[in-house]
């Protein structure tokens, strides 16, 4: 740290020109970057990808790049034959634009007539096309008609999510900026966080945009980097900023003690080596905490990059490129910053002198007597905390999950409008229904009739379901196009409906449920299908059969995601432990740190539950749902573990600091709670308010991730770090600081053998 400290001061004008020229490409190259993203679910290696593929290969559709055209009429009547006509046009023109492209089968219900657009684009390829389409398609005299589907969605959902985000930052920012300018009274220093945030977001965008030009990344990214950029940013600054202050402050006493006068030490000049002087303890310990903390988070972050599943894993890399652009920064650009500003940090003052002085007051305030108050009864806060802790916890037992819901998407785009006119008019499975692909072992096989009587079986059997849609066309494939009798017209009508391949051999069966794929009765239902219904349906020996589409797919996403969930638990509590080990030299705290970080993000999950699951959200307008996503506890216990920790490194690293200059246990405890409750207060107010931006969504899947980050984080800086940390450090005593020598070899640093306290 001292070496990097020398390195970005002496070199201050060339790390900050460097920066300015790495912000400017990246900035540039970023411009585009929402074009590149997507909402595509692949599970590489499961059963609904086996039947992605076999579609696009060998029926040439993707399914999760299809569209539907929906024509409502406008009197609420039946559509005329000239209004179906029109409408079956429409689509063909639709289909054109896409080139690969064909239309369905189109098909009437009430006043509606819709049809399926498939095609062999990418997702992220095909929704660039979605306003060519919308174009191509035109009005039709008495018919409104709506370009839907989960490609059209997600493209009309990015400008949505964009104003989510402006609104967002409309609020973080202002209170980012009453935060900073309280804690540091001056300008001037309040802008060098935002200087900070200036420099890492449109680096980890730029990132993100080379990493979306190889792998599939979410359309949530770019709100993830910016609103939890934001906070780590001013995270990492503050701690720095607060600290390089502190020191020139001491340096700026000495000189005046020394000179004889008296006044304001901070109007007392300091030449370049003082500031130097300031700027070395500053990256020794607070560039230090910084380092750990952003290793610590992307730890957590990292085990998301792991999991075999592209959607997740492209939040995890978004994630991870947060913290470490920010490490990056704050160890050259912020010591740069620092050295090239010096002195001026404390001008323009915007707070009184006589308040800041009452900060630096060591025996009064609420800071000094919270800590004098938990020192003397530390296990009544104990035991209380840890109390309220594992209640907050507890409803976490309730959690259902849902791969994705529709549940609270925005109703003024229209692609949502047209998802809602099938949703009232034909189920809201129709959709997404579950993929049934008949493979019978050989070209033309699929006519034999003991494959058709297997297919006539299993239709017969889902229509019986309760949990199936009530539509005449709720189950469709080939075998209903025989009926009539096994001709080659037939046999022509049901390739060109792409319900059987070119050659004969796979055949498909669209079997549509009542409610939307992510519930809980559309996974039941793809379970009967494959574990029940399919070998009760008999089918030859040599005949496969997969089961694919929207449920199946959600089914194999949760078993995937949560198969491999406890796993990475493990990893990141393993690594954060030695993390944790190297950085307080200590065995027994950090084995508090991960213990009480998994209290936290259990009571996050409990909150969430109890707010849109039970329902005590909707006196906020939090519209109650009856599942969670299922994406959000596990990126919530990666990207709170890892933002907990921060507070973690921050409180402890200055305890370990006073036990090494000779404190006892409960000095450096009590007084390093005292010198940083303030900072991990301020951090948590702009991290909670950053987080709480997604409460201003219009998706409820961002409402539930914003609230259960807010709450994690508000949390963790009051109930653990205020109260349950000192409270456990008090009773421990110097038990806290012991690293055996055999372990201090092994990871490089000073051992800390058993002091006893006065």
């Amino acid at each position: 740290m001292l070496r990097l400290s020398a390195f970005s001061d002496r070199f201050r004008w060339a790390v900050l020109a460097g920066w300015l020229v790495i912000v400017a490409i990246s900035a540039y190259a970023s411009v585009g970057l929402n074009d590149l993203l997507s909402n595509r679910f692949d599970i590489p290696g499961t059963e609904s990808t086996q039947v992605l593929e076999l579609l696009e290969n060998d029926f040439g559709q993707r399914g999760d790049s299809s569209f539907v055209l929906v024509a409502a009429t406008e009197n609420g009547k039946a559509p005329t034959p000239e209004q179906v006509k029109a409408t079956e046009a429409a689509a063909a023109r639709a289909a054109e634009v896409l080139g690969s492209a064909r239309a369905a089968a189109l098909q009437t219900s009430g006043s509606l007539t819709y049809v399926g657009i498939g095609t062999t684009l990418e997702p992220a390829a095909a929704q660039l096309k979605v306003s060519e389409m919308r174009s191509a398609i035109g009005p039709i005299p008495g018919v409104t008609t709506y370009l839907t589907g989960q490609t059209a969605i997600n493209r009309d959902l990015q400008p949505v999510i964009a104003d989510d985000l402006q609104r967002g930052l409309m609020i973080t920012i202002p209170i980012a900026i009453i935060v900073l300018l309280f804690i540091f009274g001056t300008l001037v220093s309040t802008l060098v966080p935002f200087v900070f945030v200036l420099a890492t977001i449109p680096t980890t965008l730029g990132v993100v945009w080379i990493a979306a030009h190889q792998l599939d990344m979410a359309i949530y990214v770019t709100n993830l980097v910016e609103l939890i950029g934001i906070g780590i940013a001013i995270d990492y600054s503050l701690l720095v900023v607060y600290r390089f202050r502190e020191e020139m402050l001491t340096i700026q006493r000495h000189k005046l003690a020394e000179s004889g006068a008296f006044g304001d030490a901070r109007r007392v000049p300091l030449d370049r080596a003082e500031v130097r002087a300031a700027l070395d303890p500053t990256m020794r310990f607070a560039g230090h905490a910084v380092v750990f903390s952003g290793l610590t988070v992307a730890v957590g972050l990292a085990g998301l990059i792991m999991l075999p599943l592209p959607f997740i894993r492209s939040l995890g890399i978004g994630g991870v490129v947060i913290p470490l652009v920010s490490i990056v920064a704050a160890v050259t650009l912020l010591p740069a910053l620092l050295s090239i500003l010096g002195p001026w940090l404390a001008r323009v003052r915007v707070v009184p002198t006589r308040v800041l002085d009452s900060r630096m007051d060591n025996e009064t305030g609420f800071w000094v007597r919270l800590s004098d108050s938990i020192m003397a009864r530390p296990w009544p806060y104990l035991i209380t905390g840890s109390a309220v802790l594992v209640a907050l916890a507890l409803p976490t037992f309730w959690i259902a999950l849902t791969p994705g819901t529709n549940a609270g998407l925005p109703p003024s785009v229209e692609s949502v409008q047209g998802l809602q006119q099938l949703e009232r008019t034909v189920g809201a499975g129709t959709l997404a229904p579950s993929t049934i692909i008949v493979d019978s072992g050989r070209p033309g096989g699929i006519w034999d009739a003991d494959v058709q009587a297997a297919m006539n079986r299993l239709q017969n059997e889902l229509r019986k379901d309760s949990a199936m849609s009530t539509e005449p066309t709720a189950v469709s494939s080939a075998a209903d196009l025989l009926i009539k009798g096994d001709t080659p017209a037939a046999r022509k009508r049901a390739t060109a409906a792409g319900l059987v391949n070119k050659n004969q051999q796979y055949a498909v069966i669209f079997a549509a449920s009542k409610q939307a794929y992510g519930s809980e009765s559309a996974q039941e239902l793809a379970r009967r299908i494959r574990g029940t219904y399919v070998p009760e349906a008999d089918f030859p020996t040599d005949t496969t059969v997969l089961v694919g589409g929207g449920p199946a797919a959600g089914v194999d996403f949760i078993d995937q995601i949560y198969g491999v969930f406890p796993w990475l638990i493990a990893v990141v509590l393993l690594i954060s432990y030695i993390l944790l080990v190297r950085a307080f030299r200590s065995l027994l705290l950090p084995l508090k740190a991960v213990f009480l970080n998994v209290l936290s993000v259990s009571a996050a999950y409990g909150i969430l539950v109890l707010i849109f699951q039970f329902g005590l959200g909707e006196w906020a307008g939090l519209q109650t749902t009856d599942q969670i996503e299922a994406w959000i506890p596990i990126f919530l216990f990666a990207m709170l573990f890892g933002l907990s920790m921060d507070y973690e490194v921050f409180l402890v690293t200055r305890m370990r600091e006073l036990y090494d200059e000779g404190a006892s246990n409960g000095e450096a405890v009590g007084r390093g709670l005292q010198l940083t409750g303030r900072l991990v207060s301020a951090a948590a107010i702009i991290l909670v308010a950053a987080f709480a931006g997604f409460l201003l969504g219009s998706l409820v899947a961002f409402q539930q991730f914003g609230l259960g980050l807010a709450a994690g984080i508000l949390i963790d800086a009051t109930l653990i770090r205020m109260l349950l940390v000192p409270a456990f450090m008090r009773i421990a005593g110097d038990y806290n600081w012991v690293l055996p020598a055999w372990v201090a070899r092994i990871l490089r640093v000073e051992p800390s053998p058993l002091r006893r306290s006065a």
